[in-house]
């Protein structure tokens, strides 16, 4: 190969390698965040909650003015506005409010505004909205899976009543108490609901608002497909129809997820750590926002099935996961140090090469030509600040054979060609030196005192 040949393609190569080497290196450094992931893998799921305000909500419920509440909270001891949802056991709360105690009923789905009107109504000694119960400064909240599942599937308030009275009253809180009851469906209740679960996956019960399952949400909570009950909020009082155990016992290993109001709970494989995990997890942080607002069922099961996969996704039960695309840049990350290393590597091996080449290539070659142009052109410069109109035309030509010489040097012509340029440019600048009248500035002279 010759040397032209060679530069040809070297000079791109080793400067294409360098620019490849600084791209990695940057971004393998914007790869290395510093973070703790305590999960095995990155749930997919598109939202892991419900958001206070229009998601989804119906038309938001009125009230009346405060000075029509406050005139029928002094009528009678329990006031419920059109729309009320809560109920609670008469008996128990009677006998822990004692007289003077007067409870004020709203609808759920009220904004901020009419929230705070209902706090306007002084002479209401407990508000409760939806099946939010406050009073005073204080808020009475279940905490635990029963008083969750009593208050969401029908509406039962009766602890927190009882709580917060006892609050009021400086008294000793009472033990909260399970009472919701259960009971085995009928056989045509549960033919019913298994002929739509074979034929569509899905079963709604006159009264309950879910218009369908949330696709996206429920294959990746359950890969392998799970099916569906909605039942409307349960009668205050009645026993619920107890379709999880029953279903899961007919069909096994299918996971079985049931509605009964905005109560939400699973049967299946896995269900007896699984389930009580899922639902303390998501009515932990969404109850008090489920209480006050009025959403449809096919909001709240669309971020119960999200927080099902992210707790999937933390790897807690070893259940399998959904198909995971390769993702390239981790997989490329491991090589990358070696292939800027590579690159550097061959940049360096290049520039080595450039600098050691024989004559004809485009290091410095052993006549000397290098040093006798680069002494020339500095004598040119030199004696440029000297001359006149008598010796500028030497000077001139000078230059030019040397930019000509330069040129020939870098295109990698015929060394006895880039010397001929050479000897005519010193012959112009020595008798620009003679017309100057400055002997150390003849080129033989300036070059020997350059080399000494």
């Amino acid at each position: 190969m010759n040397a032209r040949t060679y530069r040809r393609w070297s000079e791109p190569l080793r400067w294409t390698l360098l620019g490849v080497a600084v791209v990695v290196l940057v971004v393998f450094l914007l790869a290395q965040r510093q973070s703790v992931d305590v999960s095995y893998g990155r749930s997919p799921s598109s939202s892991s909650g419900v958001d206070e305000g229009t998601a989804g909500e119906p038309d938001r419920a009125t009230v009346p003015s405060v000075a029509e509440m406050t005139a029928l909270v002094a009528a009678a001891p329990v006031v419920r506005l059109p729309g009320s949802v809560a109920y609670w056991d008469e008996q128990r709360v009677r006998a822990a409010a004692g007289d003077g105690t007067r409870i004020l009923v709203a609808p759920p789905g009220l904004d901020k505004d009419e929230r705070d009107r209902l706090r306007d109504v002084e002479n209401a000694t407990i508000r409760v909205i939806g099946t939010e119960v406050s009073g005073g400064l204080y808020q009475a909240t279940a905490d635990r899976l029963p008083g969750w599942r009593a208050q969401f599937a029908t509406g039962d308030v009766t602890d927190q009543l009882v709580t917060l009275i006892t609050a009021l009253r400086k008294e000793p809180a009472p033990t909260d108490r399970d009472e919701l009851r259960w009971r085995e469906p009928s056989d045509a209740e549960l033919t019913a609901v298994t002929a739509d679960l074979k034929s569509t996956g899905l079963h709604v019960a006159p009264g309950a608002t879910l218009t369908g399952v949330p696709g996206t949400a429920s294959r990746n909570a359950f890969p392998d497909g799970a099916w569906y009950v909605a039942l409307p909020p349960q009668r205050f009082g009645d026993p619920l129809p107890r379709y999880g155990p029953a279903l899961a016992g007919l069909f096994p290993g299918r996971p079985i997820v049931v509605l009964y109001g905005l109560w939400i709970e699973y049967h299946g494989p896995g269900a007896t750590d699984f389930a009580e995990l899922a639902g303390a997890s998501f009515y932990g942080q969404y109850a008090g926002l489920l209480s006050r607002s009025d959403y449809p069922q096919r909001n709240v099961l669309n971020a119960y099935l999200n927080r099902v996969t992210d707790i999937r996704y933390a790897g807690l039960f070893e259940r399998p996961l959904p198909y995971r695309p390769v993702d390239p840049l981790r997989v490329a990350l491991p090589a990358l140090p070696w292939l800027f290393a590579g690159c550097v590597a061959a940049f360096l091996l290049l520039s080595a090469r450039s600098l050691r080449r024989p004559d004809g290539g485009p290091g410095i070659r052993r006549d000397g030509t290098p040093a006798r142009l680069a002494g020339l052109t500095a004598l040119a410069v030199e004696v440029s600040l000297l001359t006149d109109a008598r010796s500028n035309p030497a000077l001139t030509r000078g230059i030019v054979k040397l930019q000509a010489a330069r040129s020939a040097w870098d295109e990698e012509l015929p060394a006895r060609h880039v010397r001929t340029l050479l000897d005519e440019a010193t012959a112009e600048l020595d008798d620009t030196a003679r017309q100057v009248g400055i002997a150390s500035y003849r080129p033989d002279n300036y070059l020997r005192g350059r080399l000494s």
